[in-house]
């Protein structure tokens, strides 16, 4: 059965497109084999019990947060009519454009001591003392609660808007209040939604690399970057990603342990809200807005005005350079990870087994992994394959090549090419199941089969999900800091990394404009999201 299986290409087009993201995992276990003790003891003592601390804290931290603003918020706009409902509905969504390092500096640059607010503060109070500790474990929750918030009210809100009115006018008849029917139905059903939403919003804080280095935050994502480019010992950096993955895995598994194998079926009908009377109305509007102009309107008002105050032809000059060289690296990674998803849908669907299967999930496994890991990884693995073939050379023709892969575009696109494939390959495989099998049948029987195949049958029928596959791949490449940050060539500058520098250097007007850029290119999925959702059975 293997070997048949073997004898198909499509199998080893699988095999070919899950082999980096194998090669990752594989080569962060194996960094165990060669360890350097004394740095390791330093290690052990002085950086991982911190770095545990703090990420476990921020992990949880922003969990509960956004927990807490995701569901508020998702059963206020389904359930309840108050002024302003349907813009709020969509409008909640827009802190999904803002990357947490943006809306982190923003916040440090107008909260911080020596800000705008906390001068007129202490001009009328009178003191001297620093009155918001901004840079504040508190405030880095805050902050990334604000960024992510949007992954559990979506799913939160699609999970009452199905529920329907019907539930809750059930709980009613059972003699329940309306708060006791929330806690006790609506929210119980909803949980594998929520649950969701929170699992999203813990991977991305465990992968977050701007925000905490923004807030000087030690996490094991800084300790990866400190121990490669400040102890300049990939081994070691390897090794701290050994233990975030390990992390990382047991977040998943303990996802999937929490939700165990109940089933939630839940009617079909539509939300029918219920008006809110007297200041209830009120209370509910200012809530939604008081969320949105904190996570939303302050972060480009101000970036707005810094880059008016701030504009230079110097500064147009370098924003132009820096946006050029993000636009040249989005479009090919965008390429090559749309490329790669359809080469692994094809392999699915024309040669379906348990081999393949497996080159799916290890080839999509990329989005569950931080960008330090993949960077890392990647840079190490072409390090070691790029000194081979060098030896190997040198061996054979007596010369030394000076081969030098690592640090070159090519490894930032393949690290970029992992992270991202799992979000191609979502959209593409959707539409892929829309295509019905008869049509491959009667393109055999027409002797069109492999790659013309593809060519000629398949792409065409996927247009809209490659469209859209290629649509989030490029906004995710223009807003990912760590991957471009640590294999990008030598003075290669993205958008992203120009934000870190001037941030890592406080000047946070310089660094308004390329943030500025991101969060406009950021706008692009939720106008999807926000498309797609207008285009569901409406609500009555």
């Amino acid at each position: 059965m293997v070997a048949r299986t073997l004898k198909r290409p499509a199998t080893w087009l699988a095999l070919t497109i899950a082999l980096p993201a194998a090669a990752v995992i594989a080569g962060v276990l194996l960094s165990w084999l060669h360890t350097d003790t004394g740095l390791l003891t330093h290690l052990g003592r002085f950086v991982l019990p911190r770095v545990v601390g703090n990420t476990l804290v921020l992990v949880i931290g922003v969990a509960a947060l956004t927990s807490v603003i995701g569901v508020a918020l998702a059963w206020l706009t389904a359930m309840y009519e108050f002024p302003g409902r349907r813009l709020f509905s969509w409008a909640l969504l827009l802190p999904m454009a803002m990357p947490g390092y943006v809306i982190g500096f923003v916040f440090i640059g107008v909260f911080e001591y020596s800000g705008p607010l906390q001068g007129l503060l202490r001009s009328l109070t009178g003191t001297t003392e620093s009155l918001i500790p901004i840079r504040s474990t508190p405030g880095i929750i805050i902050v990334m609660s604000l960024a992510l918030y949007p992954y559990v009210y979506l799913m939160a809100r699609n999970a009452f808007l199905t529920q329907g009115q019907r539930a809750i006018e059930v709980a009613a008849t059972l003699g329940l209040a309306p708060r006791a029917a929330f806690w006790r139905v609506a929210l119980p059903l909803a949980r594998p939604w929520i649950a969701g939403g929170v699992l999203l919003v813990s991977m991305e804080t465990l992968a977050d690399f701007g925000t905490v280095s923004v807030f000087n935050y030690d996490t094991f994502t800084t300790a990866i970057y400190q121990a490669w480019f400040g102890l300049y010992s990939l081994t070691s950096a390897l090794q701290l990603a050994s233990v975030l993955l390990l992390i990382v895995f047991v977040v998943l598994i303990g996802e999937k342990k929490l939700r165990g194998r109940a089933g939630y079926a839940t009617g079909v009908s539509a939300a029918r809200v219920r008006p809110l009377e007297g200041s209830q109305r009120w209370l509910a509007s200012a809530a939604c807005l008081t969320v949105l102009a904190i996570g939303f309107g302050l972060p480009v008002v101000q970036l707005v005005a810094w880059t008016v105050t701030s504009w230079s032809a110097a500064y147009w000059t370098d924003f132009l350079r820096s946006g050029g060289q993000s636009l040249l690296v989005a479009l090919l990674a965008m390429s090559l990870t749309t490329a790669a998803a359809i080469g692994l849908v094809y392999a699915r669907r024309a040669a379906p087994s348990p081999l393949v299967g497996a080159a799916v999930r290890v080839g999509t496994l990329g989005y569950a992994l931080p960008g330090t890991i993949l960077a890392v990884a990647i840079y190490s693995l072409l390090a070691a394959s790029n000194n081979a073939l060098n030896t190997v050379v040198e061996r054979l023709l007596g010369i030394d090549p000076g081969f030098f892969v690592q640090g070159t575009l090519l490894a930032m696109l393949i690290a970029l090419g992992v992270r991202f494939l799992a979000v191609a390959f979502q959209s593409v495989s959707n539409a892929m199941r829309r295509v019905s099998p008869h049509i491959d049948e009667a393109s055999r029987s027409l002797g069109v089969t492999g790659m013309p195949l593809v060519r000629l049958v398949y792409l065409p029928l996927l247009r809209g999900g490659v469209l859209t596959a290629s649509v989030l791949v490029f906004v995710d490449v223009m807003k990912e800091m760590p991957i471009t940050l640590m294999t990008r060539p030598f003075g290669w500058d993205t958008l992203a990394v120009r934000v870190f520098e001037m941030t890592s250097e406080g000047q946070w007007e310089r660094a308004a404009l390329p943030a500025l850029a991101i969060a406009i290119v950021g706008l692009v999925p939720v106008i999807f999201i926000v498309r797609a959702a207008s285009n569901a059975p409406a609500t009555r």
